[in-house]
């Protein structure tokens, strides 16, 4: 019996162990998201993500589609000609992914909501008018809780520019630059991406 019990500790302390290499390493690569330069950078990041064996799983597959999307904006960005669709595609399924076991996580929302509009901008929509309406109800879902969430600010800023407001999307990218300056992220898991997509904006 006492030996049953050795055994079994010794496995959950193995678990345990690998567990805890597993999060240190997926969170070293939420850290290389800020500091991706190329598509390949992403790529190989969207690897490790997507392969990781975390208990968090719904995480892996929310940065997996994180990045995605950003070597999506990326080359487009490049003025990139090849098909992009693919990799928005990919995207919005692992952001779906994250989504169905978080339903009501914010950053996941806002997340698709740029995912869609994204699709748009690629004019990869199936129906435009109804993407457009998917990125609003996003934003509604998130606005009172993500007030002060640079990402939001971001995806509100992109929406105002496929109106062709110019003016206001200036001014939420003003907004979205001066909240990644004093937003603080409370754990290496806490997001803090997204100022790469107004590097060129600033």
């Amino acid at each position: 019996m006492k030996k049953t019990l050795l055994i079994c500790f010794c496995v959950l302390g193995f678990c345990a162990n690998a567990q805890s290499f597993t999060d240190k390493s997926l969170q070293q690569s939420v850290l290389q998201i800020n500091t991706a330069k190329t598509a390949i950078d992403y790529d190989n990041l969207f690897k490790k993500f997507s392969e990781s064996k975390t208990s968090e799983k719904w995480q892996a597959y929310y940065y997996a589609a994180v990045a995605s999307y950003l070597k999506t904006d990326l080359l487009i960005k490049k003025g990139a000609n090849q098909s992009l669709t693919t990799s928005n595609a990919v995207a919005g399924k692992f952001a779906m992914g994250a989504l169905s076991s978080q339903q009501n996580n914010e950053e996941v929302q806002i997340l698709l909501g740029l995912i869609y509009l994204q699709r748009v901008t690629l004019n990869a929509s199936p129906n435009v008018q109804k993407d457009l309406n998917t990125v609003s109800e996003y934003i509604s879902k998130v606005e009172g809780s993500a007030s002060n969430n640079p990402r939001l600010a971001i995806l509100k800023a992109r929406v105002a520019e496929q109106a062709n407001k110019t003016g206001e999307a200036e001014s939420l990218y003003q907004k979205a630059s001066k909240e990644f300056d004093t937003s603080a992220s409370s754990s290496s898991l806490t997001p803090n991406w997204g100022n790469q997509l107004i590097q060129t904006i600033k």
